[in-house]
């Protein structure tokens, strides 16, 4: 294990000199009210009609939902643009420990489509002529992928998995299974995958390769060596494609005359295919995020040629050809046609074309000023009004996180990394109807795309993003948007990025009166990264980012970094938050309770008052989440029975204010608490409920028992 570095002597000096800053003056108490009901349950958090995954088969089209419980699918009429009636079918949850909640790899064969699931890897047949489904076989445990299904000309499947980064075959006719092994030393995530009558190929994620894998005597050949995952691989007749970041690899299948092309906008910008597919006479369509261009290849090309943008700023969750148009699925739920030709294109939403509405697990939520609560979700954002009614927009990712500033709402997104601004005043010119668009008014910096935690700091008017790397890195950054001045909506397009610890992953951040930037660390980055490059514990760093060096005009500087705790399993510092001179965090990982010893702490409280910055309160936690300040207490919501706690001011053991309220958060479970009570939007399954958060009253028990 790598141990920790030594900090410069000039930020050891600057931890004693840096002034401190007074406590923050109480606020005037808030009465409690024990007879305000516990739980009042409202609408879905976040509704979605999304994808996960899409096939078309012999003029049919069927696509997977993404993120709800069950999966259902569904067959989609081409030529009337309507889901066919009766078509839709929930896949069962399986006999494993997980339970489904999309299904990313669709292949047929025989009469049947076969489905690949997640959050369980699970296969399922879909028969169709009678509508049936079936659970044929589990890869893996809960938590585990089918990425990719291919069949191949004799019925064969394969079947690409995470996160044992395995390719299985399976033989539907007698239910044998063979495993394929181990594809390259530390590999998680076979993302893609296609098959012909002697090989399949594989796209392999952390190791950044495409192979071959002998069907009949298992020998694996690297065809390709990318700079990132292979995200598609394509066979036709004597070639192979592959795309690894902004590159297509062209190839011959006994690995000879390898050919690399760059993937390139037509404004100039390096893009990467999500999805693609090929036309009988072998030419090749592709998708690309995150602007959703397509184009066209040959082998011979020197790049790509576009075709069109069909659905700017969405992800594709599948392609087919047919004469002149091409077919494309959108991840948000819609599916759109392009003649390759003239470059006309069109799209239908589905839930418009009969697709049911499902409830997914929300990744952020916000009460803005005016009352309204908005939830982030995949490629949606549900606004909840004071008024009942609920609102849907379009957003182009993820919604990780979410501030306020002067009544407008942004967000940092995945797997994008853009930042969007979203403004509920704005109103249609002519109905008065409130329009609520989507701008992007920022990038998070190339492979810090995975935003974590988003702060507002109003004093110095900035916004905040702690992020982590994609893939095997390991370094994170603290990224600062500036706005020009107090009226501008958009801030600086790019922002200052700062490492700030070495070899560490940002989790989370918070803001201290006087503007120093608090970050919580992980030593485990992107994921995939062998355990003996991380640095021994999660660190508490103190950051000035808006110093420049007199000399250099370099900006920043570290003030001092700690670790809480230096045990190995400290390796990730989920959340943190600062009340009165006072840092709280909360681990997402720590040491595994015995009945020997007393239980590990989870939780802390580390004085910032002097140079030592010693833990002063701590405790343990059987789950892991996000840390707020309210009504000069300090709550931490968790995972794991869906539990909220009092953990400060001036506690010695956490205090358990609800319970029972379920874990159906994607990212961290949190609270969005209500000025002047002691309430808080949150969930309670996938419902969006008011919750009272109160440590003077009884706790509050949710009906889903551990």
């Amino acid at each position: 294990m790598m141990r920790r570095r030594l900090l410069p002597l000039l930020a050891a000096l600057l931890s004693v000199l840096w002034p401190m800053w007074p406590a923050t003056p109480a606020s005037a108490a808030v009465a409690s009210d024990c007879t305000v009901p516990g739980i009042q349950n409202h609408a879905i958090a976040s509704s979605t009609w999304a994808i996960s995954g899409s096939l078309v088969h012999d003029g049919r089209a069927f696509v997977t939902s993404r993120g709800r419980q069950p999966v259902v699918i569904a067959e989609y009429d081409l030529a009337q643009k309507k889901v066919v009636p009766g078509s839709e079918v929930e896949i069962p949850d399986g006999p494993g420990a997980g339970v489904p909640e999309g299904a990313y790899g669709l292949a047929a064969y025989g009469g049947k489509v076969y489905i690949g699931t997640y959050v369980e890897a699970a296969l399922y047949s879909y028969d169709l002529a009678t509508r049936q489904v079936k659970h044929l076989k589990t890869f893996g445990g809960n938590g585990d992928f089918i990425w990719s299904l291919a069949a191949a000309s004799d019925g064969t499947l394969y079947a690409g998995t995470y996160n044992d980064g395995k390719v299985y075959e399976y033989k539907p006719s007698t239910g044998a299974v063979r495993d394929f092994g181990v594809l390259a030393t530390g590999e998680r995530y076979v993302r893609s995958l296609d098959v012909d009558d002697t090989n399949v190929y594989a796209g392999l994620l952390d190791t950044k390769k495409m192979v071959a894998i002998n069907r009949s005597t298992g020998a694996v050949r690297v065809l390709a060596q990318g700079g990132t995952g292979f995200t598609t691989v394509s066979v036709g007749r004597t070639r192979v494609r592959g795309t690894s970041g902004s590159t297509l690899y062209d190839v011959k299948t006994d690995g000879t005359d390898l050919r690399t092309v760059p993937i390139t906008s037509p404004e100039g910008n390096a893009e990467s295919a999500d999805m693609v597919t090929l036309a009988p006479d072998y030419t090749m369509y592709l998708s690309t995020r995150p602007d959703g261009n397509i184009y066209e290849y040959k082998t011979g090309y020197a790049q790509p040629r576009h075709l069109g943008k069909p659905v700017p700023q969405d992800e594709t969750r599948g392609l087919s050809i047919d004469g002149t148009t091409l077919t494309g699925f959108a991840g948000f739920g819609k599916v759109w046609q392009l003649d390759i030709t003239t470059g006309a294109s069109s799209y239908t939403t589905l839930k418009e074309a009969g697709f049911s509405e499902g409830a997914e697990r929300p990744q952020s939520i916000l009460r803005a000023s005016d009352g309204a609560v908005w939830v982030g979700g995949h490629f949606i954002m549900n606004v909840h009004k004071p008024d009942g009614g609920k609102e849907f927009i379009e957003i182009p990712g993820e919604a990780k996180t979410l501030v306020e500033r002067n009544g407008k709402i942004y967000s940092a997104l995945y797997p994008s990394g853009r930042v969007i601004m979203i403004d509920p005043a704005a109103t249609d010119p002519v109905t008065g109807a409130k329009t609520y668009p989507v701008s992007i008014v920022g990038q998070l910096p190339s492979g810090q795309q995975r935003p974590w935690d988003m702060e507002y700091d109003a004093a110095r008017d900035r916004i905040l993003v702690a992020t982590s790397p994609l893939g095997t890195g390991l370094q994170g950054a603290l990224n600062v948007f500036r706005f020009p001045d107090p009226t501008a909506s958009e801030p600086t397009e790019t922002p200052d990025s700062f490492p700030v610890v070495t070899n560490e992953s940002l989790m989370s951040l918070t803001v201290g009166p006087d503007g120093t930037v608090y970050v919580g660390t992980d030593v485990r980055g992107g994921g995939g990264a062998p355990s003996t490059s991380w640095n021994t514990a999660a660190s508490v760093a103190a950051f000035d980012a808006d110093y420049v060096d007199p000399a250099t005009g370099k900006k920043g500087r570290l003030l001092w970094a700690k670790d809480p705790y230096t045990a190995d399993a400290y390796d990730t510092l989920q959340d943190i938050t600062i009340h009165n001179n006072v840092l709280y965090g909360l681990y997402k990982r720590g040491p595994v309770p015995t009945t020997a010893v007393p239980e590990p702490p989870r939780w802390f409280a580390m004085d910032l008052s002097t140079s030592t910055r010693p833990i002063i309160s701590q405790g343990y936690l059987p789950g892991y989440g996000e840390v707020q300040v309210h009504n000069e207490k300090v709550f931490a919501s968790t995972f794991f029975n869906g539990d909220i706690y009092q953990i400060g001011p001036g506690l010695t053991q956490a205090k358990h204010l609800a319970t029972a309220l379920d874990d159906e958060w994607y990212t961290n479970p949190q609270l969005a608490f209500i000025p002047g009570t002691w309430q808080a939007y949150g969930l309670v399954g996938r419902q969006l409920a008011t919750l009272r958060v109160d440590p003077s009253c009884p706790k509050v028990t949710g009906p889903f028992p551990s």
